[in-house]
């Protein structure tokens, strides 16, 4: 839990100290997968031109670094912004790393037009010391999706449909040796780290946003 955030603009790295399964709905990887590590690749809308083949794109990029089976997201939020919190709660441990922008910040169940706006999105991504199983692993991410949720909403992004719960491109990853930890809901000391872990990193991530990129866009 303590393996490195590596930094190298437009690239950051968390290294997960061996073999882990993944689940995430990533654009290189997704699903449930094993990887030693989670990238984060800075772009601009304008890197990303309408005849690119962005998902080929990105796995040349990967090749190109060395770090090919890496699940990688894409945001156009300044990498240096992140945030990270871990938590232990009982006997288990969870880790939270996130960048968070909320240029195309969202209420849930609505749409607006974000076209001309850079994807500042909200990327996390959360490691557990628990060796879990398929099922545990997915209620861990409902749990990361539920602590994200809770946090954007606590800094009272007011936009013309309503709060702003999300945006329209974020991402999650859940990462946790393979093993048979049946649960990881609201109950159980795995929970409970999780939710604190990813809530405290991205709720000081979109305080610095709104404080800093909001205003700026305000103006």
């Amino acid at each position: 839990m303590n393996a490195p955030l590596t930094h190298d603009r437009p690239w950051l790295r968390l290294d997960l100290g061996g073999p882990h399964r993944v689940l995430s709905w990533a654009l290189n990887r997704p699903g449930f997968v094993t990887a030693d590590a989670i990238s984060w690749r800075e772009v601009r809308n304008a890197d990303l031109t309408p005849d690119l083949d962005v998902l080929d794109w990105l796995n040349a990029q990967l090749v190109e670094r060395g770090t090919p089976q890496d699940v990688c997201f894409l945001t156009s939020r300044d990498i240096r912004a992140v945030t990270e919190h871990s938590t232990t709660a009982g006997t288990a441990t969870a880790r939270a790393v996130a960048t968070v922008g909320l240029s195309n910040a969202e209420h849930i169940g609505t749409r607006a037009d974000r076209s001309a706006k850079d994807w500042g999105t909200i990327n996390v991504a959360v490691q557990a010391d628990l060796a879990l199983t398929q099922p545990a692993l997915i209620e861990m991410m409902a749990i990361a999706v539920q602590a994200r949720t809770v946090a954007v909403m606590q800094v009272g992004h007011q936009l013309p449909t309503g709060l702003a719960t999300g945006t329209g491109t974020d991402c999650i990853a859940v990462a946790a040796p393979a093993g048979d930890t049946l649960y990881a809901g609201m109950h159980t000391d795995l929970g409970e780290a999780v939710g604190r872990a990813v809530y405290t990193a991205v709720l000081e991530g979109a305080r610095t946003w709104m404080q800093t990129v909001r205003r700026t866009e305000v103006l």
